[in-house]
């Protein structure tokens, strides 16, 4: 592939309406539907991008620097004004930023075993920091802006497995809030994923054959989804915008749709001697699926009508397939997204 078509990450904005894409070339960001380039900006005015978090569909992106010919170090995190085309905030770190996430009114960025949370727009100050496991993949997730405002951090924690919850509230209000932690998998964990609601999470591990879905007010364990038997490496999960479905994309070139507010919609495998996969046979497996290509990682994601999925992949290739409540999927759509055309509208 032409080194600027290369795509070093994707990443949805908090809505999953649009996306970001973070190339050797620059960056490029994407609405959904209809599927049209909002922004597009070379090498020469941003240099090659690792990350990009995008601000929901506003005018600002927190951008950090990678890939062959940067502008920046990996260690300073960047707030880029889309309006004024410049960048407007600098935060330089002690390591390389592994993530970084956004809200309306804090910026959260991962280090390798730290996370540090800034209050954002103004003034921008560091307001806490909390120590964390080894964190390489930059697994972090921040609760959207919904019912109640809830502001939840959520992050691989210190036993392997965990995930620790932490309440950005109680630590704004300097309330005392014990340390919670769900012992989600034997494996480290390796995906998260919060419903629009902040009532439910979502988990995998690096073993990447079990999502479980938990409950964030009592902390169970509400479903457990096989994606399948062998091991895999999960790239993405998301629920649906009214939390009855979830979907997740791996490696193995197959994006898996759940049912999890109707979870006996889901399949479950029949073996002729059951006795010998109990676990198998216990667990729920997906209501629906459709392939991409297997070599390319790619992020997923349910549009506002919550029976249509889209995938995006690093070939540069977009999926779209419509599903119903008896697993029947069908293609909607297919492009090559590097080669859509934009619109020439601002990001707003």
């Amino acid at each position: 592939m032409n080194i600027d078509r290369k795509i070093l990450s994707l990443r949805f904005n908090q809505d999953q309406g649009c996306f970001s894409c973070c190339m050797e070339s620059g960056l490029r960001i994407y609405n959904i539907e209809p599927l049209v380039e909002k922004c597009h900006y070379d090498v020469e005015t941003m240099g090659s991008v690792a990350k990009c978090e995008m601000l929901y569909r506003s005018n600002l992106l927190a951008v950090v620097a990678g890939g062959t010919r940067p502008m920046f170090s990996d260690n300073i995190l960047l707030i880029f004004d889309d309006l004024t085309k410049k960048f407007i905030l600098e935060i330089s770190f002690a390591s390389t930023i592994h993530a970084v996430r956004l809200r309306k009114d804090k910026i959260i960025v991962a280090l390798l075993h730290q996370i540090h949370i800034f209050s954002f727009p103004s003034p921008v100050q560091r307001l806490f920091s909390v120590e964390t496991i080894a964190n390489p993949r930059g697994i972090l997730e921040l609760s959207p802006l919904g019912t109640g405002d809830k502001q939840i951090l959520v992050f691989p924690g210190h036993k392997i497995g965990s995930v620790q919850i932490v309440d950005l509230g109680c630590t704004e209000r300097d309330v005392s809030c014990a340390p919670v932690w769900i012992s989600a998998h034997k494996g480290e964990i390796a995906c998260v994923a919060f419903n629009q609601e902040a009532t439910k999470i979502a988990t995998a591990s690096v073993q990447g054959t079990l999502i479980r879905v938990w409950e964030l007010a009592t902390k169970a364990k509400l479903l457990e989804l096989r994606r399948g038997t062998d091991p895999a490496t999960i790239y993405c999960i998301n629920f649906s915008h009214n939390s009855e479905f979830l979907c997740c994309a791996g490696d193995k070139g197959t994006v898996h749709i759940f049912a999890v507010k109707e979870p006996s919609r889901n399949k479950r495998m029949i073996f002729r001697n059951a006795n010998l996969f109990t676990s198998y046979t216990n667990s729920q497996w997906a209501l629906a699926t459709f392939t991409v290509p297997p070599e390319s990682a790619c992020i997923c994601a349910f549009t506002k009508n919550n029976s249509t999925v889209i995938a995006a992949c690093l070939d540069g290739t977009f999926h779209k397939y419509v599903f119903n409540r008896d697993g029947i999927c069908n293609r909607d759509a297919f492009d090559m997204f590097l080669d859509v055309y934009d619109d020439d509208e601002n990001l707003l």
